[in-house]
């Protein structure tokens, strides 16, 4: 049986999905078609129910809960691990940093702050935190550093190994919007899962997610196994940065949520139905009971 699978180029999903993917373990005559994509073009895939199977924004999982449901392996939680948000000029960050989860006055209200999506978590824990920093322009989220530098915005809110890369530029944190939420709730955040359509046969879902688990494991005890093909598909990073990326991402979420994970996105769920921010359901989140 083949199945479609979206993911992103990113260190961490290459090195969670290489096992899966390259039969280093045993799939059980499953095949997976791959498709790579940025976090935003996934979650609107997800939206129109186009794969199988797909990494997505939790935020983003809200909007299309009625097509997936979610997997327990394969996930990005952790603590430290959020959103930055990011600026070119250290007085402004100063500034923004003492008006997180404060009303802002109408000297911010209007700065030009880029995204890397709509339905990311990281622009719903931006809304949290800065709920009326609302002059927002989506963009892809390798470009957020360029477009501070070249002052086409003022703010950016980057991800992924961005994280890495914006104090070499000369880039400014104002703050980390995952510690604020690990403050704010004692949680860790949860960024993104990988969902599953509920159409498919309980037997192959269920399959579907002991095989991502068996791959983590297998990335955790071979951990420079897929170096060639997590290269492959990094922008430019060396090897370090990459490591690093991934130990930031995949963790003991990534292989079982467990009742922390849970507890978690319930919790992120919750926040965002009190704030208006995503859709009521009635349709269970998670595959594993």
């Amino acid at each position: 049986m083949k199945l479609t699978i979206g993911f992103s180029p990113c260190p961490n999903d290459t090195f969670i999905f290489d096992a899966l993917i390259h039969h280093k373990i045993n799939c059980e005559g499953l095949e997976f078609e791959v498709e790579y994509h940025d976090v935003e073009t996934l979650n609107a895939k997800a939206f129109r129910a186009e794969l199988d199977i797909t990494k997505l924004s939790y935020h983003a999982f809200a909007y299309a809960t009625e097509d997936y449901e979610l997997l327990d392996a394969g996930s990005a939680l952790g603590f430290g691990v959020g959103p930055l948000l990011i600026c070119n000029v250290p007085d402004l960050a100063a500034e923004l940093k003492e008006y997180a989860g404060k009303e802002l006055t109408e000297k911010f209200q209007n700065l030009r702050v880029g995204i890397p999506g709509k339905y990311t978590t990281a622009n719903f824990l931006l809304g949290l935190a800065y709920p009326t920093l609302t002059n927002k322009q989506e963009m892809v989220f390798s470009d957020i550093e360029q477009s501070l530098l070249d002052g086409s915005i003022d703010v950016g809110l980057i991800i992924h190994e961005n994280r890495f890369t914006y104090m070499d530029k000369g880039l400014h944190k104002i703050v980390d919007l995952g510690d604020y939420w690990e403050k704010t709730t004692g949680s860790p955040i949860p960024l993104g899962g990988i969902v599953i359509k509920r159409s498919l046969p309980e037997e192959v879902k269920l399959k579907v997610n002991q095989l991502i688990k068996e791959s983590v494991q297998f990335a955790f005890e071979h951990p420079k196994s897929g170096l060639d093909y997590i290269r492959s598909h990094a922008q430019e990073m060396e090897e370090e940065v990459m490591y690093k990326h991934i130990e930031l991402y995949v963790n003991k979420f990534s292989e079982n949520l467990g009742e922390g994970g849970r507890k978690a996105i319930n919790e992120l769920f919750d926040k965002a139905r009190e704030h208006n921010l995503i859709p009521s359901s009635t349709k269970s989140i998670f595959l594993v009971k």
